[in-house]
């Protein structure tokens, strides 16, 4: 069915949540320069690891879209 946005609704949340991820992994890079600037090597790790988890989620995301948009997925 069709959300407000003409997309369904699950389409529209994973590409929300697909972006999300993205977005976040791009500003993290200044959080472990931010983090190793101040000497804070375990927060700078930190920081890796959380980029590491959303482009693992985006990762997911895009491959679930993939699947319901009924694209061959490898």
């Amino acid at each position: 069915m069709a959300g407000e946005t003409g997309f369904s609704d699950v389409v529209y949340d994973l590409v929300s949540v697909e972006y999300h991820a993205l977005k976040g992994g791009y500003v993290y890079g200044q959080y472990v320069r931010d983090a190793e600037n101040e000497g804070h090597q375990e927060i700078a790790d930190f920081f890796r690891e959380v980029t590491r988890e959303d482009a693992t989620r985006a990762e997911k995301c895009h491959r679930l879209l993939l699947e319901l948009s009924g694209a061959k997925v490898e």
